[in-house]
């Protein structure tokens, strides 16, 4: 059964290093696993995710490891572009603008969710960091399409 393009992309996101396993690139693919463990155990993100999706934004602030977390959003979204253009070919340059700048953005995320309100409430390094990237995957995206359009 063929894995089409965007196959490997979901896998990639559901599990950084899986899009890298479709493709055939499976020393590239264990790296990226054994990242994703070793950043996702030391920073404490399944319990902060917990606690975030439960309401307990100050106990999930307090349980972040953030020199750890901080690493997260680039190893993550690199994986997922890394699955993208192995499984795509050959790609502009420009094409990596709403993955650097998700990744950018989720990262200056986390490092504000500590102190970050929004309503008098705290976002924590969960909603904020994925709130961050988003504008940042979509503004690198407009950013793409606009050089696209102008040819560069």
């Amino acid at each position: 059964m063929s894995k089409t393009i965007s196959d490997k992309v979901l896998w990639s996101i559901a599990l950084p290093g899986f899009g890298q396993l479709l493709n055939g690139k499976y020393l590239k693919g264990l790296l990226f696993i054994a990242l994703e463990f070793l950043i996702n155990v030391y920073s404490g993100l399944n319990e902060v995710i917990m606690l975030s999706f439960q309401g307990q934004i100050a106990e999930a602030v307090d349980r972040t490891n953030y020199e750890w977390l901080m690493f997260y959003p680039c190893v993550y979204m690199f994986a997922i572009w890394d699955a993208y253009r192995d499984a795509k070919g050959q790609l502009p340059s420009t094409a990596t603008l709403p993955f650097v700048l998700g990744a950018y953005f989720g990262t200056v995320g986390i490092i504000y969710s500590s102190s970050f309100t929004l309503g008098g409430k705290l976002l924590g390094p969960v909603w904020l960091g994925m709130f961050a990237y988003g504008v940042g995957a979509l503004l690198g995206y407009v950013l793409y399409r606009a050089l696209r359009q102008r040819g560069t």
